[in-house]
């Protein structure tokens, strides 16, 4: 079924949203336990999760035998790399750093989305994501011209926002077979088992000395549900809906919310940079979703009027 594009939009951002917020809750959870520990536990409940939710609606559908190349694959690329890569970005940079080199993504994917589906951009659509990749500079930068993260960080994020890349040409072909809530199951599923060997060689050991508290049982499961859940399975409807260019343009968003997040969670404090750089990543990603020249004149009276768009 076609979604109208308005809640499209919404999903999407919504899908946002609860990346945003997971680069805070990883945070908190890494003071606990490593990056693998941390993904397989969110993979098990978020699996748990939502193939409970598929079978109690009756909603769970059958792979075909052609397709089980393509889901191993797609979960080799994520979440097994991106989580993994992701996770250790995480563990050496602060959240908003992290989400800002993720906002990266959409600087890539619109060369292999016009490659292998030759999806197009406008003109608008390039100066959009500029304008947006200069806001990322910026809260990435310090005011010394100095790295806000450490390399093997950085290093680790990077290779996440290439596995990003990747696994997008994995999931545009899945989307048009299988329900999106199906394809996040059955891939977070198999990531488990490819994460089950690194977890039992590196992590076990500290795995067993931990004690669960409150702050860290209530992360994980706000991980498993939104973060795992629900925002990939929004995002694999976007991709369906609108394309994976356009889609991944919104994850220019994720460094905004994370630094709300961070401000009112961690405490991080607010400089005039990241708020430029905020106010950066907005505007590029409202130029990257334009169609033609009188959006923004849509858009306004649309917001202000309640009158038709054409966004």
């Amino acid at each position: 079924m076609k979604l109208k594009p308005v809640y499209t939009y919404i999903l999407i951002t919504l899908s946002m949203i609860f990346w945003g917020g997971s680069f805070v809750l990883s945070k908190i959870l890494l003071k606990y336990y490593d990056p693998i520990t941390t993904v397989l536990l969110r993979l098990i409940l978020s699996s748990l999760i939502m193939f409970g939710g598929l079978k109690l609606f009756n909603r769970l559908q059958k792979i075909k035998k052609g397709d089980y190349k393509l889901f191993l694959l797609s979960a080799f690329f994520n979440p097994f790399l991106y989580f993994l890569s992701e996770n250790y970005g995480l563990k050496y940079s602060t959240p908003t750093v992290s989400s800002v080199i993720i906002g990266t993504i959409p600087l890539f994917t619109p060369i292999v989305g016009y490659i292998i589906f030759r999806e197009r951009l406008t003109w608008l659509n390039i100066v959009g994501l500029l304008i947006s990749f200069f806001g990322v500079i910026i809260m990435l930068i310090d005011k010394d011209f100095s790295l806000t993260a450490s390399p093997v960080g950085v290093a680790w994020l990077f290779l996440a926002v290439i596995t990003a890349v990747l696994y997008a040409v994995f999931l545009k072909k899945l989307a048009f077979k299988y329900d999106a809530f199906n394809i996040i199951a059955v891939q977070n599923f198999i990531g488990i088992f490819y994460f089950l060997p690194l977890f039992f060689i590196l992590d076990f050991r500290h795995f067993i000395t931990v004690r669960p508290n409150a702050e860290m049982l209530v992360s994980l499961l706000l991980l498993a549900f939104f973060a795992s859940s629900l925002a990939f399975a929004f995002y694999t409807i976007g991709a369906r809906e609108i394309g994976i260019s356009k889609t991944s343009l919104f994850s220019n968003t994720i460094p905004v919310f994370t630094a709300l997040f961070s401000f009112f969670v961690l405490k991080e404090v607010f400089e005039t940079e990241k708020i430029i750089g905020i106010a950066l990543v907005l505007t590029g990603v409202l130029l990257s979703q334009i169609k033609g020249k009188r959006v923004l004149v849509n858009f306004y009276r649309f917001i202000f009027f309640g009158k038709k768009h054409d966004l």
